[in-house]
């Protein structure tokens, strides 16, 4: 599987990219410490920043829409208004770790297993939970995102993949499939520290959170595999997600970790959020 991301260098509360063959400048507050690569900054495709507003600087000169691969999945990137791109890279060595352990807990269980993706944006690890074989419910308050991450499926051939695609707030939803029966084997969060849902439900994470994951705790199956618990919410530290997923899970193992920006050797790993997953072990 091909990756054609790299983290290029960050520093000065800025972070340098490439996807494919476009070189990326955009904020990164927590990279506070010199640049590595000076050199390599004139490199830039187009720029970002947030002086005085959402600014880009040679926006004409990237495409319109650009794919790359990334973790083994195909992804479709376009710069938007807010400086996002439709991808957050330092969550895919998480979708490699969830295609694998869905695709060993099929052969180990001997069925297709259930996957469910909470705030979902554009699909990644939807997509690669596809590739290891399981039945996926992608679920996003964004009817754009929603189908963005189905024009992702189209890339990766999973467009006949036994994908539910929901736009939908995540709570009502969620009480709404306990009310069913319905029942998930493995189900991936990524909370906003602030969001709205399909219509303008108010989401916010010290208050939303511990309902949410009552709520996911609710829809497992009686034998899952895991619940895994991603935040890029300031203060929400590997330690704290591990802490609310203890909270709703018995047994089996907590791991936790900083989510990173990779590059080469030479190059700082980059923290860009964190993660925590129960395992049902």
């Amino acid at each position: 599987m091909e990756n054609e991301y790299e983290l290029l260098d960050s520093g000065n509360g800025k972070k340098l990219e490439r996807y494919g063959n476009i070189v990326l400048e955009r904020p990164c507050a927590q990279a506070v410490w010199q640049p590595q690569h000076s050199n390599l900054w004139e490199t830039a495709t187009a720029r970002f920043d947030r002086v005085g507003g959402h600014n880009w600087e040679g926006r004409g000169k990237l495409p319109r829409a650009w794919k790359v691969e990334i973790g083994g999945v195909v992804m479709k990137l376009s710069a938007t208004d807010f400086g996002h791109i439709g991808v957050f890279p330092e969550t895919l060595e998480l979708w490699k770790w969830i295609r694998s352990t869905l695709k060993t807990g099929t052969e180990k269980k001997g069925r297709e297993l259930k996957f469910l993706n909470l705030f979902a944006y554009s699909g990644g690890a939807t997509l690669a939970a596809a590739q290891g074989g399981a039945h996926c419910c992608h679920l996003d308050a964004s009817k754009g995102m929603v189908e963005w991450a189905r024009e992702n499926a189209e890339l990766n051939a999973l467009q006949e993949a036994p994908i539910r695609w929901i736009v939908d707030d995540v709570i009502k939803f969620l009480r709404r499939e306990v009310k069913r029966g319905n029942t998930y084997d493995g189900i991936l969060l990524d909370p906003p520290s602030f969001g709205r849902g399909k219509k303008g439900e108010l989401y916010k994470i010290e208050e939303s959170l511990m309902i949410t994951l009552d709520l996911v705790h609710q829809v497992l199956t009686a034998d899952p595999s895991f619940v895994l618990l991603t935040s890029h919410t300031p203060g929400f530290s590997p330690t704290v997600l591990s802490n609310l997923l203890r909270q709703y899970n018995t047994g089996g193992t907590i791991e936790s970790g900083e989510m990173l920006l990779t590059g080469k050797d030479d190059v700082n790993d980059l923290p860009n959020g964190n993660w925590a997953r129960w395992i049902n072990q």
